[in-house]
This record gives structure tokens, sequence and C-alpha cells, in this order.
């Protein structure tokens, strides 16, 4: 069987979610400020690769080496003849610039985007996330109060920048207080959730020296954090008996989610389920999504009550697509956060995301250099995430 890519996996699973967002008949839907949007012709499209780095050098994962210091984004800059500017990451491969701009310049935006509904051509998803920051432009609105809010859902946000960097450097390990230290400097940016990765024995580790490690970091983290929320990701490094075994190492401490212990599967989340409905996690949210997208098993899970959290990619799956399906989850009582990692932008369209549309419980924090995008009022304060009540995203690109 061909093994498909993280992209191609996301691609699948925006076909299948998101068909009704890019239909032609969306451009017909009612949309109560398209009369706004017809002046303006998209009159140009450029690329800009935008550098993010990281405040620090980010580690292993249970799956991943050393993460390094952070991406350049190609993100995609949209002009109309009207003197309007919207741009955001691009959703698809730069080297399909010219057939992009094929296909928008000298068209009204109002045959791209509905308001409503989100990017209405198919073949424009690469721009969506720019699309949406353009039509807030236009229309004088921050893009959560596009989406439908009165006024913003906010949601707390955690640090996703909690790896393995007690095994760094490889030659001399420095150790559990590396950890430690990041996740000071994480609180100090105004984080209250700590997102930990765990799952040191899936590769880096003996399964036993792992497991211990990975229950001694959690452990210390919460001693030396008791105000902050932890979250643990084990990037499909278990199984569900050390998944299990994990959790008898930390208990009594509290957990928000459960992230992706292993790859997606009705069996196994069921069990693990039963055992921390009985265990003392009764509370405590279980979360997947991100990385295989096996839709059927997801929505399956949903619709039993066992999975909590949807994680599909804010980019990777495109911001139509999860306006789409979000009220498919409100119907099976599953909340969402976007993943975000990498990319602080991908932050801030996350938190615009839930904060349009509700239905979110968290907010995936990536902490980034502000050298070449400012980002205005979409900080953290009292351990959430704010949005800007600026038109599009708020968010200013330096030098555009």
């Amino acid at each position: 069987m061909k093994t498909l890519s993280r992209r191609q996996l996301l691609q699948r699973a925006a076909c299948g979610i998101g068909a009704l967002a890019f239909h032609d008949v969306a451009r017909a839907a009612d949309d109560p400020l398209a009369a706004r949007l017809p002046g303006h012709k998209i009159q140009s499209l450029d690329l800009k690769p935008v550098p993010l780095p990281w405040p620090r050098l980010v580690g292993k994962n249970a799956k991943r080496d050393v993460h390094g210091r952070g991406p350049t984004v190609t993100v995609a800059i949209l002009k109309t003849d009207q003197g309007a500017m919207g741009w955001g990451e691009l959703g698809g491969n730069p080297k399909d610039l010219e057939k992009l701009r094929g296909l928008v310049i000298g068209r009204p935006v109002s045959e791209i985007f509905n308001s409503t509904v989100g990017t209405t051509l198919r073949d424009a998803q690469p721009l969506d996330i720019a699309l949406h920051d353009l039509a807030g432009v236009i229309l004088g609105q921050p893009v959560w109060e596009m989406l439908g809010a009165e006024k913003p859902h906010l949601y707390p946000v955690y640090s996703g920048m909690v790896y393995f960097d007690d095994l760094e450097p490889k030659d001399k390990p420095v150790g559990i207080g590396q950890v430690l230290n990041n996740c000071a400097a994480d609180r100090e940016l105004g984080y209250r959730q700590l997102k930990v990765k765990i799952g040191r024995g899936n590769r880096w580790m003996s399964k036993e020296d792992g497991l211990k490690r990975d229950v001694e970091v959690v452990r210390e983290i919460h001693k030396a954090f008791p105000d902050c929320e932890l979250l643990v990701d084990g990037n499909d490094g278990f199984n569900v008996a050390t998944a299990i075994a994990f959790l008898k190492g930390i208990e009594g401490i509290p957990l928000f989610w459960i992230e992706e212990p292993f790859v997606e599967s009705v069996a196994a989340w069921t069990e693990l389920h039963a055992w921390t409905r009985t265990h003392g996690w009764g509370k405590t949210l279980l979360a997947d999504g991100e990385q295989h997208n096996d839709i059927p098993v997801l929505e399956e899970l949903e619709a039993k009550g066992i999975l909590n959290v949807r994680l599909l990619d804010i980019v990777g799956l495109g911001f139509t697509p999860w306006r789409a399906l979000m009220p498919k989850l409100v119907k099976t009582r599953t909340v969402s956060s976007p993943h975000a990692w990498g990319s602080g932008l991908k932050t801030i369209y996350a938190a615009h995301l839930v904060a349009g549309l509700g239905n979110g419980c968290t907010v995936e924090g990536v902490s980034c250099s502000h050298e070449h995008v400012d980002f205005g009022e979409n900080v953290i304060r009292d351990g959430k995430m704010q949005v800007s009540n600026k038109p599009g995203f708020g968010l200013a690109l330096r030098g555009a």
C-alpha cells in the first residue's frame, strides 16, 4: 500500500470535509456583505518568504529528531484595484504561483470569496487564509466578527514548545532542568497551559527508561508550575498498555487533555477511554486528528463520545473547510483545537476561527520573533489568546 504524505492526507481530508465549502453553488449563498466585495478586483498576487524563528532551539518528540529554531513560511499577498491588501500563509506549493495568478488576477473578489462560506473556488484554496484576511480588510471587520460572533469567544492558549530538550545535546544531555527552564520561559510569556511531549521510549531511550523519564518530567513540571494546566502529547509513540502505564505513573496529576498516544484506532481509543473514565481522568479530554486524518475513524469515535477534540491543521486543511466542519463537530459535542504547530501565524488563524465560531477549548501557541510580522492586538493576556479588533486577522507584514 502506498504511504501518503502529510500534505496528501490533509488534502484528502479537505476534499471530504470541505466538498460543500468549495462548491460553485456557494457563491450564490446569501451573503449580506457581498455588495461591498464586487467593487474590488484582484490586481496582484505575490509570494514572500517570512522567517518566524522560535525563541529557542526545539528538540525531539516521540517521532522526529531536533526540530530546530523555527520555520520560514511562504505567504501570499493579494492586492485589489481599490487598494485593499490581504495576506496569509500559502496553503499549497509556491511553484503554483503562475497558475494561481491566472486563476485570480482580474477577477472580482466576490467570484472567489463569500463571507458566509469562505473561499468558493476549490482551485483557489491555497489562498484561503489570504482571502479571509483580504475580505476582512474590505469589509472593515476582524475575521472573527466576519464569522458571525458579536464578541469574540476567548480560550486559553497553551505552549506547544515543551519538547525532549532534556536529551540535548546528544553527546552531553543537560537533563530535566532544561525542560523546566523552558517551561519557566513560556510562563513568563503569559502561558498558563503547557503541552508536554512524551514518548521518549518510542525512539530515543529504552522503553523502560523512556517511560520513567516521561513520568518524571511531568511530575517535575507539575511541582514547579502548580498554576499551569498540563496537556500531554504522545505523537503516536505509545500503545494502550504503555499509555496506561504512563498515566499510572502520574497518578494524582490532572491533565487538560491526552493527545495522539497512538495511531488513530477505534479499538485502542475505546479501551483507553474506558480506563481513563474509571481511574481518575474522567474530565480529561481525549484529542486526535493531527497526523493521519483517518476521517471515518475520527467520526466514529466522536459519534460514540469517545474522542472529545478534533485537531486537524488550520492551514493544511484550510480555513474554509474548518468553517464547514465546525457544525458537524457541534452535533457530536466534539470541540475543536486546530493544529497550529510550527508557525506563530497559525496560532492567530486558529484563534480567530474559534473566536468567531465558538466550540473551541484551547489554542495551540507557537511563540516566535516579531521582526517580520507585527502581531498587533493578537496577544496572550491572563492565559488566554486575545484576538485583534482590526480588520482581517489584524496582522501587519513588515515591508509589504
